[in-house]
């Protein structure tokens, strides 16, 4: 049994589900991808049991069959084979023979009915939304999961549909990110659905929205699906309640503090060398129309920033982790930043003053 194939299609497939293939492998066949063989096409299949990638090339075929290889082996074939070139893949009981030229690699495969595939899912939701629109609530609150917690449910990111909006939440208990975004066509209906996608699932689904398209996003009781032009992304869901994170968000946003965010950004990351690096705490000092930043640490260092601001409210003199000030300023838009702080012991609500889709609080800390 044997297929003729392009080098570059098979790169371009084997990159685009090589991610969840981890070189670290608790069974053998993880570490092998999938390649099944139809008539008018191929499909390339990558999984970590948690995570599904499947990878479709549009080609004519003479024979059906399936076979696996060792994914990252056959990446590196392909990589290191002239562009443009042509690939004929041999497969005979346990080896398959990869010819290019007058190049020859034989590797070793495992038996291709011991690779775990997802079944077909029984969907209970589909909703249409642009690639770039989906990517950017996945951008704006990523940052903010949480990272080897007991509390499972927040090592993930919260996807949540209502009637015309997908919303995407992420915390780890001292910071939280919502942004939301109004999905495409037909999608006018009560829904409250809440899914929570793994880290893992989150970062590959990621790295696959690169464009504009429409993608249909399906949801059953346990796995999220979307399907791109070419790919195909299925993931678990974790089991869990994530927190109700409304009640988190501060309803009392007349205390503003307008500044520059290139000029917070730079302040902050100038007085952050100081800090301590266990901690990262850093002191702000707000008054009329001014914000002092001051860090400090054990070697009794010391740093103090201070930036022009539009603020009228009270004195106030609060503390907080820098790095989620600074990953909070990343993703916002404008040029100008809204921080919310109504005393020293409240949280503090950072919004875009363009966007009022997506709210960023950040708890504070004792100094």
């Amino acid at each position: 049994m044997k297929i003729d194939v392009k080098r570059d299609d098979l790169l371009q497939s084997l990159q685009s589900v090589i991610g969840v293939v981890e070189r670290k492998q608790t069974m053998p066949i993880l570490a092998n991808v999938l390649i099944n063989i139809k008539t008018d096409h191929y499909s390339v299949t990558a999984t970590d049991l948690e995570v599904e990638l499947i990878s479709y090339v549009y080609s004519n075929n003479t024979e059906e069959f399936s076979f696996t290889a060792p994914g990252r082996k056959l990446l590196d074939i392909c990589r290191a084979l002239p562009a443009d070139s042509s690939v004929q893949i041999k497969s005979n009981d346990n080896k398959i023979q990869v010819l290019s030229g007058k190049s020859k690699f034989n590797l070793t495969t495992l038996p291709e009915n011991e690779f775990p595939v997802i079944k077909d899912i029984q969907c209970n939701d589909e909703i249409t939304i642009k690639q770039d629109r989906l990517k950017q609530i996945i951008d704006k609150t990523h940052f903010s999961m949480a990272q080897q917690d007991v509390r499972y449910y927040l090592n993930g990111l919260l996807i949540e549909l209502e009637s015309e909006k997908i919303r995407a939440v992420a915390t780890d208990g001292h910071r939280l990110a919502l942004s939301s975004s109004k999905m495409e066509g037909d999608n006018e209906k009560e829904r409250g659905t809440q899914v929570i996608l793994p880290r893992k699932g989150v970062m590959e689904l990621q790295r696959l929205l690169d464009g504009q398209n429409e993608i249909k996003v399906r949801l059953s009781d346990n796995h999220i699906q979307v399907k791109f032009e070419t790919v195909s992304f299925t993931s678990k869901l974790i089991d869990g309640k994530f927190p109700e994170y409304g009640r988190v968000i501060p309803s009392n946003t007349e205390n503003k503090l307008i500044a520059s965010k290139n000029d917070l950004k730079t302040a902050l990351s100038r007085a952050a060398i100081l800090s301590n690096e266990k901690y990262r705490g850093i002191r702000l000092i707000i008054k009329t129309n001014e914000l002092m930043i001051q860090a400090h640490n054990p070697e009794q260092e010391k740093a103090e920033e201070s930036i022009v601001i539009e603020y009228q409210g009270n004195d106030i003199e609060i503390g907080f982790n820098v790095t989620y000030l600074i990953d909070a300023l990343n993703v916002v838009g404008s040029d100008k930043v809204i921080l919310s702080v109504v005393d020293n012991n409240s949280s503090c609500l950072i919004s875009d003053p363009d966007d009022e889709t997506s709210k960023f609080v950040i708890m504070p800390m004792r100094l």
